[in-house]
């Protein structure tokens, strides 16, 4: 019974796991909100040079340098679905529509839909990279749009739909397959309403930058563009090809340490289904020696093969787990390879 509790709510310890409940680790609290405060002051930045230069080519070489430093703005947005920004759930939440102004997306949305994700992972509605039979050509139209940099587009359009017409929620469009996100079934009136005030307060601060900083929507595009094709392309990876498992079904693979940086160690993937309420900080540390870590790059490449039949049957999606605000659940001891920062 306690094994069952445990693998449902997404952890990885008990009986059956043969492991011990681990310590806790705390929230790295001031670290996290110094880099919240340095990205979003660097977009800002990046935002108001792409628009003073006249070259194509220099908007798109700062277009790539934001492409990266977005990706770490998602990966403290994704921190902050986990409750793991902050240990305070006020400063948590702050952190998370921070980040999401810039993801240009409301973190109340990409906060349900990804507690979503880690409940329906490697189930029929997330199995992006596989097909049953006569679903070859409409799963491969999604595989490589989104390869291709089409998925980041779909969420702040969906986004805005969604609080303008909530009905679109239950249209099989957009929550069902072959191309449907399931996880916004999850959405209430409740998130509506915070998802709407954060679509207003989106639109103020950039109505307020394009404004202030005389930006110009030419280079703010084309740097989302650059963000866009770098997001979308790798969003996948780490569950591309994985066994159809609730938690297992990820990988842990092995990137260069100064990408490894910018994701905030998101290649991690497989410690982080095994300890959702683990920080980024740890993840690294909280992993088995033995285990195997493929090459993010070659893992990458072979997405590009393009999608699979099925051979495996769907695990059955859990159960919500909510955490009580505050609550840190026990996690193992850093090994003696743990970050020093």
């Amino acid at each position: 019974m306690v094994a069952s509790k445990s693998k449902a709510c997404g952890r990885s310890w008990g009986p059956a796991a043969g492991r011990e409940p681990p310590l806790d680790l705390p929230i790295p609290n001031l670290l996290n909100t110094s880099l919240v405060i340095l990205v979003a002051a660097s977009a800002v930045g990046l935002l108001w040079l792409a628009s003073r230069l006249d070259s194509t080519l220099a908007v798109l070489g700062v277009g790539i340098a934001f492409s990266y430093l977005m990706l770490s703005d998602y990966a403290l947005l994704h921190e902050a679905t986990h409750d793991n920004l902050h240990q305070q759930p006020r400063w948590n939440h702050v952190g998370g529509v921070i980040t999401g102004i810039f993801f240009l997306a409301p973190f109340s949305m990409i906060r349900v839909t990804h507690q979503g994700h880690h409940q329906r992972n490697r189930t029929d509605d997330e199995i992006f990279d596989l097909y049953y039979e006569g679903g070859w050509f409409l799963k491969c139209c999604q595989w490589y749009a989104t390869l291709l940099g089409l998925f980041w587009p779909c969420i702040p359009v969906c986004a805005v739909l969604f609080a303008i017409c909530p009905r679109t929620i239950g249209l099989k469009l957009f929550s069902g397959p072959p191309f449907g996100n399931a996880n916004v079934k999850d959405i209430t009136p409740a998130d509506l309403v915070r998802i709407r005030f954060e679509l207003l307060l989106t639109l103020a601060v950039f109505a307020g930058m394009f404004w202030l900083l005389d930006l110009r929507w030419q280079s703010v595009a084309i740097l989302y563009a650059c963000f866009s094709l770098n997001w979308s392309t790798r969003q996948y990876v780490g569950h591309a090809f994985s066994q159809r498992d609730i938690i297992e079904g990820a990988f842990n693979l092995r990137h260069n340490v100064v990408v490894s940086k910018i994701l905030l160690h998101g290649e991690w993937d497989l410690s982080h289904h095994r300890h959702p309420e683990v920080s980024w900080y740890y993840l690294p540390t909280i992993s088995r020696d033995d285990e195997p870590r493929p090459s993010y790059a070659r893992h990458y490449w072979r997405q590009w093969l393009g999608p699979r039949p099925v051979s495996e049957p769907p695990p059955d999606p859990v159960g919500t787990c909510s955490r009580a605000k505050g609550e840190r659940r026990p996690v193992e001891a850093p090994s003696a390879n743990a970050p020093a920062g």
